[in-house]
């Protein structure tokens, strides 16, 4: 089995992704919209396009005629992969749900319309006059995401009626692609967030990873950690509903399921249709396969039996503090004198404040609270420069 695979979306998830394929003796080409991204340093070819310009789109995907297509950002035209579906191409995980997933509005509305599952109450604005009913609509606190971003850019909560139009401008320079809307959530009272990796697979398995816990700031994970320890009744209702929306989108791979989890059970955030930023932690070898891994073989068709704990984990992002074109690293020897840890240095060509430019690991029988702080003093010893 060898198949050629245009993956689009090249950043440090993509990396991974990749060499996991290649493992399994896969034909990767990296697409993304600018040179030397991360996926592209280990690929076989890559393409420099952007992905929002439907014309260029075709042009690669008719260039390279390859046999899956697997999104890993959001700002793409994905309303083309339908018609690259209908000819013979496996979009990962479908069309469909990388279309809805690719939108914020699609697949809130899916969740909570079609398939009643509890989420936040909510409401969209495409204007500043819009977001302030909005915010009137969901009260004080609340917060505003652009429906189309990543890793929480363009992310806020507003506490009062003056911050409304500081939110807005944040939001509307953090949107990827060219949609200008956001959604206003209503600020959920929650214990904790989980991510929930779930995969589906050409057999009709689906598995659970163990859930990971996390920690953010701007909107963007700082630490994580697996497994989240939590009452098995609020795992299960979880787990039900990941297989119920992912059903509903069809289609095999990993799928980053998040949940807010409540004294009452868990409430649905949001979902992405590929492997997820705090699923980093898995790189530890927590579980028997990586999320990357169960991610290539979801693709390709390889039965996974079952996905188990080897030992608990955490991560913690390495940030860059400054711009700069070919960051150096310093620290790298004093990072790897902590017994049980690793780190990753994802190699982007560039930096920018709160860039995440690589992770810290660690792993062990410690309780994950311990791991947490050995990975955060991992990732203190490496500087970007």
């Amino acid at each position: 089995m060898k198949k050629k695979i245009l993956l689009l979306g090249s950043g440090e998830l993509g990396k991974e992704f990749v060499i996991a394929c290649q493992r399994l003796g896969q034909y990767i080409i990296a697409v993304d919209n600018y040179f030397d991204a991360p996926a592209m340093q280990v690929s076989n070819e890559f393409e420099v396009i952007n992905m929002l310009d439907g014309e260029e789109l075709d042009r690669i995907v008719k260039k390279h005629n390859p046999d899956i297509i697997v999104p890993e950002v959001e700002s793409i035209r994905t309303e083309r992969f339908y018609d690259y579906e209908n000819n013979g191409i496996q979009v990962v995980p479908s069309a469909k749900a990388a279309n809805y997933t690719m939108n914020r509005k699609s697949i809130r509305d899916l969740a909570a319309n079609e398939l009643n599952i509890k989420t936040a109450k909510y409401k969209y604005a495409k204007s500043l006059d819009e977001l302030r009913i909005a915010v009137d609509y969901c009260g004080f606190p609340c917060v505003v995401k652009p429906l189309m971003s990543s890793s929480g850019k363009g992310q806020s909560t507003i506490k009062k009626y003056e911050e409304i139009e500081d939110s807005w401008n944040y939001a509307i320079d953090g949107s990827r692609g060219d949609l200008v809307e956001v959604i206003v959530e209503e600020f959920v009272n929650f214990d904790y967030e989980i991510t929930l990796l779930t995969l589906t697979q050409q057999n009709g398995n689906t598995l659970f990873c163990p859930p990971i816990g996390h920690r953010q700031e701007r909107g963007d994970y700082q630490e994580s950690w697996q497994p989240m320890d939590m009452n098995e009744k609020h795992l299960n209702s979880a787990q039900k509903i990941a297989a119920k929306i992912t059903k509903s989108l069809e289609g095999s791979g990993i799928w980053g399921v998040e949940f807010f989890i409540s004294k009452n059970g868990p409430i649905f955030s949001e979902l992405s249709p590929r492997p997820h930023d705090t699923g980093m932690v898995t790189l530890a070898n927590t579980q028997n396969f990586s999320e990357f891994e169960l991610h290539a073989r979801a693709i390709l068709g390889i039965p996974v039996l079952e996905i188990s704990l080897l030992k608990n984990g955490a991560s913690a992002v390495i940030l860059a503090e400054k711009n700069s074109k070919d960051p150096l690293f310093s620290g790298l020897k004093k990072a790897a004198c902590f017994k049980n840890t690793d780190y990753k240095i994802f190699g982007k060509p560039s930096s920018r404040p709160f860039r995440r430019m690589g992770v810290a690991l660690s792993y062990g029988t410690e309780s994950v609270d311990i791991l947490v702080k050995k990975a955060k003093q991992v990732a203190s010893c490496i500087k970007v420069s």
